[in-house]
């Protein structure tokens, strides 16, 4: 399994390369891509001086945080987050205080109360590590909890809670369960109380996709790393008054299906089930989307004028944001005016490459 990020115009190795390489610990493959150890929930360097692991437990990922979205933690002899230079204290202290603070967020106030200095934590730690402060302590907080859903899939069969705890590589029972709690709404072995929904791992070329369904159809299909997730999983579990378990379910299977089919080159329209949901205007933008055919784009403001609310522009893109179910209905099919990209939950490489690849897929 690879997993990609962002990072879309980087051209990944074989499997295989990239086996020999890690096995040798070949230096100049060094920054070319990341190994997750699925027995330690370790990701490292390609040069780690640890014990290599059996080639059946190796993922490989193209980027730090393409890792840790899987659940992986950095590993602490080779550093593989590590920039040149030497590690400034300040950084080991905002790691603690992720790693400690029980929803994962570190705000401000926070630095401030123990006499770190904001701007001078935000620079240093994108220094440090190439990205973000925020950046690394959401992809910690969502890859604690999305690893369950990972593993349970690959499993693809039922996980007691103190197996996905250990898969997930957490050292204590606790932090497995509020990493999950915080996440999908309640702790696995509770979830029989409530109504459920069901959620799933899909590997694709652009990175993995979380997908959750029930009875109504699919509720989100998005790229696990997309901007804004977290708070839509959220408000899902909170509107729908349930809790969202790794499982199998027929709107799952469907969509595994038909999105692999769609990366194969062997589909451009889908017949997965969509649950109802959304503000009537949100829904008749995404109907609009479900219009634009494969291979074409759209404009801001010609679906507002195709809604007959030509002045709608800035809330036919909030609408269009909002949209979490990616792929299935193409949001990436909408541009500038002038013809740019303009903004992408996804990230707009991913959407550059969608958009190139429907121009050029052969007609289903």
């Amino acid at each position: 399994m690879i997993g990609m990020n962002s990072s879309l115009s980087r051209t990944m190795p074989t499997e295989d390369t990239m086996w020999r390489a890690f096995e040798g610990r070949d230096a100049t493959f060094d920054g070319v891509f990341m190994t997750g150890v699925t027995t330690t929930g370790i990701f490292c360097r390609v040069m780690c001086s640890a014990r290599k692991p059996k080639r059946a437990n190796v993922l490989f990922f193209a980027t730090a945080d393409a890792a840790m979205y899987a659940g992986f933690r950095a590993c602490l002899r080779c550093k593989p987050m590590a920039r040149a230079g030497d590690k400034p204290e300040l950084i080991d202290r905002l790691v603690k205080l992720i790693d400690d603070e029980a929803d994962g967020r570190v705000r401000e106030a926070d630095l401030l109360k123990v006499g770190i200095d904001p701007s001078t934590a935000r620079r240093q730690f994108k220094r440090y590590f190439g990205m973000t402060f925020h950046a690394y302590s959401r992809a910690h907080r969502m890859g604690a909890a999305l690893a369950v859903v990972r593993t349970a899939t690959t499993a693809g069969k039922e996980k007691s809670v103190l197996d996905q705890q250990l898969d997930a590589g957490f050292d204590s029972p606790s932090g497995y369960r509020e990493a999950f709690n915080r996440l999908f709404g309640a702790r696995p072995s509770k979830a029989g109380d409530v109504a459920l929904m069901y959620s799933r791992w899909l590997e694709t070329p652009l990175g993995p996709m979380l997908a959750i369904a029930d009875d109504a159809g699919i509720q989100v299909l998005d790229f696990v790393n997309r901007r804004g997730l977290e708070r839509e999983i959220g408000r899902l579990h909170t509107r729908a008054k349930c809790v969202i378990v790794p499982g199998g379910h027929r709107h799952l299977d469907h969509a595994e299906k038909e999105i692999a089919e769609y990366y194969a080159g062997r589909r451009q329209q889908f017949t997965i089930r969509l649950a109802e949901r959304g503000t009537p205007f949100q829904k008749s933008v995404w109907a609009e989307l479900l219009r634009i055919p494969a291979g074409e784009t759209r404009s801001y403001a010609q679906i507002a004028r195709s809604l007959g609310q030509p002045t709608a522009v800035r809330a036919v893109a909030r609408a269009n944001g909002d949209n979490y179910r990616s792929i299935v209905i193409p949001c990436h099919r909408v541009i500038g005016s002038d013809g740019t990209l303009t903004g992408y939950g996804g990230g707009l490489a991913r959407k550059q490459w969608l958009l190139d690849f429907e121009r050029n897929a052969p007609a289903c």
